[in-house]
């Protein structure tokens, strides 16, 4: 019989390798005899006992966040030379920065946020017919199917205009993301005078347009993205908490914990292809992350400057705006007669509507979408 076979077996395997014999593998090892029912027991009281995270692969460390570089917008005209100076270092070198004297009421950002929970709280009909799909604007509910849980979202022009006078009071948000739009405009201008390129935008309401996306996070869950891109040139959200966010900026995620009540400012695709590249970018709006124990309800709100679906992207140089080509030729000769070097462009035009409905839809993340219109 085979247990009989067995007892038989020598208890010392033969000295094959030296002086020591190396340790059985599984497959050569005989068979041991098992514990008996008090040692069963035992162990496994033992097993039961121990806690359960060494049992466990131990998870990766997540990279600190850190306080984005900080700009203060007050009236003192003798420091405009330091504040471009410092806008076009952050903007260069990261593509996001926070600002501080902004004169933004804090009080009116979180009248505008109840505004804005008040939307969410409305019966999904009425969310609907209120605010119907114009792309980009609209409601947008959660999608049950969506592997990547996006959750409801509201997208509104400056007026926050609704279908139905039945909804909720929109007062405080309207205030409000037309104070947000005001101080983005003059963002994009500082940024032209720190490149050193016209402002297409100057003077014309008719060359730019602004979106609020409203987007309430859930307690808990991980940062999730609201559907897709959509192309800016400013973005602005103003830090009513201590909160951290995720940019995906031109050098990977990065993880930022804004000032509270600082406006923290992304820099789009729209500003990096208009200033040749010089500019840095943030691709898309910044993801909020709402921590597992707090059960309070969170509102983000982001305001984009961007442009008309009708426009034209192409890099503003300084040479080539409102130039021909014989102009350019002339401007070329400099006062002193030497040849001035005309700057390479690094992108090609673009049609705005053409990019804007690929990068919503496509929902494209980790490949720059800006890629294929690089020359």
């Amino acid at each position: 019989m085979t247990s009989s076979t067995h007892k038989h077996q020598p208890h010392q395997l033969p000295n094959m390798y030296g002086a020591a014999a190396p340790p059985p593998t599984p497959s050569a090892q005989p068979n041991i005899p098992l514990p008996t029912s008090d040692a069963a027991d035992a162990l496994s009281i033992l097993l039961h006992r121990l806690p359960s995270p060494t049992l466990t692969l131990p998870t990766r460390r997540s990279p600190p966040a850190t306080c984005p570089p900080t700009l203060s917008l007050n009236n003192n005209t003798t420091t405009a030379p330091t504040l471009l100076d410092d806008l076009l270092s952050a903007s260069s070198q990261l593509g996001f920065f926070q600002l501080t004297d902004h004169s933004l009421p804090s009080q009116l950002a979180r009248s505008a946020e109840s505004d804005s929970l008040a939307l969410f709280d409305l019966p999904k009909d009425k969310k609907e017919s209120s605010f119907p799909k114009n792309w980009p604007f609209g409601y947008e509910g959660a999608d049950e199917d969506d592997d990547e849980e996006r959750g409801e979202s509201f997208r509104l022009d400056s007026s926050c205009s609704t279908e139905s006078t039945e909804s909720a009071s929109l007062d405080s948000l309207r205030e409000f993301t037309l104070a947000m739009e005001k101080l983005g405009v003059r963002i994009v201008e500082l940024l032209c005078s720190a490149v050193g390129f016209e402002n297409p935008i100057r003077e014309d309401p008719t060359r730019f347009c602004s979106l609020m996306w409203i987007t309430e996070g859930v307690p808990g869950n991980k940062p999730v993205l609201s559907g897709g891109f959509y192309p800016y040139i400013v973005g602005l959200q103003y830090q009513i908490r201590c909160q951290k966010y995720s940019l995906l900026a031109d050098s990977g995620w990065v993880s930022v914990s804004p000032q509270v009540d600082s406006v923290m400012v992304t820099l789009g695709d729209i500003a990096h292809v208009w200033s040749n590249g010089k500019l840095k970018k943030v691709r898309g709006k910044p993801v909020a992350h709402l921590g597992d124990t707090n059960n309070t309800r969170c509102i983000s709100m982001s305001l984009l400057v961007t442009l008309p679906t009708d426009s034209t992207i192409s890099p503003l140089l300084p040479k080539l705006v409102g130039s021909n080509d014989d102009e350019i030729e002339k401007d070329e000769e400099q006062s002193d007669g030497s040849s001035g070097e005309r700057e390479e462009r690094l992108f090609n035009s673009f049609s705005f509507e053409d990019y804007a409905w690929r990068v919503y839809h496509e929902r494209i993340l980790f490949k720059d979408p800006l890629d294929r219109y690089r020359i």
